[in-house]
């Protein structure tokens, strides 16, 4: 279990004692649960990452960026989140008067473990001309004290668009700022975290299932090391995969992400094979954190209305103002050199 405590002020409604329904078929579960969401005027926001069963019972499936903006324009009077708890969060922060509830609260981030806002805050303090970049993957804490958040999908644009005259400091994935650094050109000072599925991956277990499908492209995503992403034929986020992969002429795709992707791409692209890139270990990598909602989980939370996201109103309005930078940014064209017209 990830300790919420640090650098995440977050108070939150623990799962009241009532059991959770065990043993019961999937559509059943499906039914009450849809049944649920419109009684509560309910939206249901599923991460890419979430089981099958929960993608499939979802108002929409997206990516970090995709969720903040549903999240932003939701006319719903409840939100349940189904994906990890700094994207309940995120949800809450941009919708202070709703209800925004999450199947399981243990459901954590590495990338955000990695990053308490005392430490981040200690570090900024020792440059005052930093300009901090905080990737969506961390707190509600240390997007109070960030100029402007990212998620993997518009990273590179937010970069871009970064004051010239400012140090660039970016958190807390080290292998998404190297990427982005590869693509803009413009050098930042990197947190050192990382996620730890897309770690798993290396130069040789790529190169192994490369030689064993080698019509097959491979797309994978930011997170993962410079040694996988130099093997790719497309680095790009989840949202993005969707997109390519649906215009590549190819039958047979590898993808590194996790696993979760899978079901929506195949969703998306009825006709064509996604080969889970493996690890050294395994053929496929899961989010632990993901893989805790299930969808007794998801109907017991509705049920019961919990466990709840609560937050400071002065931590909401902090870390509002960031999440609405890149909202603005990530709305607006660009001109052929990347930065907004």
């Amino acid at each position: 279990m990830i300790d919420l405590s640090e650098g995440a002020p977050t108070t939150v409604d623990r799962f009241p004692t009532r059991p959770v329904q065990t043993g019961v078929p999937v559509d059943s579960l499906s039914r009450e649960i849809l049944a649920l969401k419109k009684q509560l005027n309910a939206v249901i926001l599923a991460h890419n990452y979430q089981i099958a069963e929960i993608q499939d019972v979802a108002d929409y499936v997206g990516d970090s960026l995709g969720l903040s903006q549903q999240a932003a324009t939701t006319d719903a009077d409840v939100i349940v989140f189904c994906g990890v708890h700094f994207m309940a969060e995120t949800a809450k922060i941009l919708n202070p008067g709703k209800i925004v509830i999450l199947p399981d609260l243990d459901a954590g981030c590495s990338l955000e473990a990695s990053c308490p806002a005392p430490k981040l805050k200690a570090l900024q303090d020792t440059n005052p001309n930093f300009y901090t970049i905080a990737y969506i993957n961390c707190s509600a804490a240390v997007k109070a004290i960030s100029d402007v958040i990212c998620t993997s999908g518009n990273a590179a644009k937010i970069v871009r668009n970064a004051p010239a005259d400012r140090d660039l400091l970016f958190v807390p994935d080290e292998n998404l700022g190297s990427w982005v650094m590869e693509q803009t050109g413009r050098p930042m000072t990197l947190w050192k975290g990382n996620c730890y599925v897309h770690i798993e991956w290396t130069h040789a277990s790529i190169t192994r299932i490369r030689r064993e499908f080698p019509d097959a492209p491979l797309i994978a995503h930011p997170e993962c090391t410079q040694t996988v992403r130099m093997l790719a034929d497309e680095v790009c986020s989840t949202e993005k995969m969707v997109t390519w992969c649906r215009n590549s002429p190819a039958s047979a795709i590898i993808v590194a992400t996790e696993a979760g992707m899978l079901h929506r791409l195949q969703k998306e692209c009825p006709g064509k094979t996604f080969i889970p890139a493996p690890t050294d270990n395994c053929r496929c990598n899961e989010c632990r954190f993901m893989k805790m909602n299930t969808l007794e989980k998801l109907l017991a939370c509705m049920q019961n209305l919990a466990p709840r996201v609560e937050l400071p109103p002065d931590l909401i309005a902090k870390a509002r103002a960031p999440i609405e930078r890149m909202l603005e940014i990530s709305a607006l064209p660009e001109t052929p050199s990347g930065r907004i017209a």
